[in-house]
């Protein structure tokens, strides 16, 4: 949760917004409180599928579900799945201008799985935001060294295999995320055709 709140501060230092998984437990929830006492509620869009409120709100003192409280975690946006979450926080991301991009913090299954969708857009040429993992505590070593296990296996080109940034700070984070370099071999494919 250090981590967390630690990115929130660096965030509000540099004036940076945060679009997230809507969540209100755990990391999610952390750095949204933390950058919403900070900076405001304006500097928070949580973008969630309507299945996964009452998740979130479980464990709390009613057991009845309540909206999520827009002056502790920002703007909350409900989207009818998975799908359209992605969707929506991928093109929030891709429309924040020069060092927008995306961080993947520690977690779980959801987290590598839209890690790995925004890295694969990204070799693709769908987008050319920066893309971070924020490795606290080598918790990221063993996906870095598959990368590199990749790379040397041939499935990953050597000019991609610096899609993903690694930061072992939250200092970096924002460094890798402003000095972000688009990779050389991304794939030169035209998403606009209809």
């Amino acid at each position: 949760m250090a981590a967390a709140r630690a990115l929130a501060h660096i965030f509000h230092a540099n004036g940076i917004s945060l679009v997230y998984g809507g969540g209100i437990v755990g990391i999610m929830g952390e750095i949204a409180r933390t950058l919403v006492s900070l900076s405001g509620p304006s500097s928070v869009h949580g973008i969630i599928p309507e299945a996964l409120i009452a998740f979130e709100q479980q464990g709390r003192e009613t057991g009845k579900p309540t909206p999520i409280d827009a002056s502790l975690y920002g703007r909350t946006t409900v989207v009818k799945d998975m799908h359209s979450r992605k969707h929506l926080m991928a093109k929030c991301v891709i429309e924040g201008g020069p060092g927008s991009g995306f961080v993947a913090l520690s977690g779980g299954y959801g987290t590598v799985e839209e890690l790995m969708e925004v890295v694969t857009w990204n070799q693709l040429g769908i987008h050319g935001r920066g893309i971070v993992v924020f490795n606290v505590d080598g918790f990221y070593d063993g996906l870095l060294m598959w990368v590199r296990a990749a790379v040397d296996g041939g499935f990953v080109s050597e000019a991609n295999k610096g899609i993903m940034v690694e930061a072992r700070t939250a200092e970096e984070v924002v460094k890798a995320l402003r000095d972000y370099k688009v990779s050389e071999g991304r794939f030169k494919l035209n998403w606009t055709q209809n």
